[in-house]
């Protein structure tokens, strides 16, 4: 299985960035593994809250296959714990999906197009952090799950 985390607009601080890389190189090492980054809309500063999300939308479900499990990361998804998210990744793996993506949307969120195209949704937490904050948080997250299925020693109970 392949797994993508699809985002949008790039990672602007540095530190974000290589907290980012330093994870995505250790998931080398359990999956293959890919961010894509779609870029950040040209004069949004001039549009709705609810144009952005549209015009976001139609260049994330372009981004897709159609064969894609399409998991949303959204603050109305299903909470887990770490080794919730650990079992919910090996259902994945085990049902034979050959590319499960993950997808960030922007400041603003999903549009109802990308929800309907969505397999699901999950929350990183009750919590709200910016869209670039949860890139760091979920490849942290993916990695650690990783760990948990191997059962070596990076999680603590």
């Amino acid at each position: 299985m392949n797994i993508q985390l699809l985002v949008v607009a790039k990672t602007d601080e540095k530190y974000l960035q290589q907290g980012i890389d330093l994870y995505v190189k250790r998931l080398s090492h359990y999956v293959n593994f890919e961010m894509t980054v779609i870029p950040a809309l040209k004069e949004s500063k001039n549009l709705s809250p609810d144009d952005v999300k549209g015009r976001e939308g139609v260049l994330i479900i372009k981004a897709l296959e159609k064969t894609d499990c399409v998991i949303l990361l959204d603050e109305h998804g299903m909470e887990n714990t770490s080794k919730g998210f650990a079992q919910f990744l090996q259902k994945q793996m085990n049902s034979g999906i050959r590319r499960l993506t993950f997808v960030v949307g922007g400041a603003f969120g999903f549009s109802p197009d990308v929800y309907a195209r969505a397999n699901g949704k999950i929350a990183l937490s009750q919590m709200t952090f910016s869209h670039q904050m949860v890139r760091l948080f979920f490849v942290e997250q993916l990695y650690r799950a990783f760990t948990i299925l191997k059962n070596e020693p990076y999680h603590n109970d």
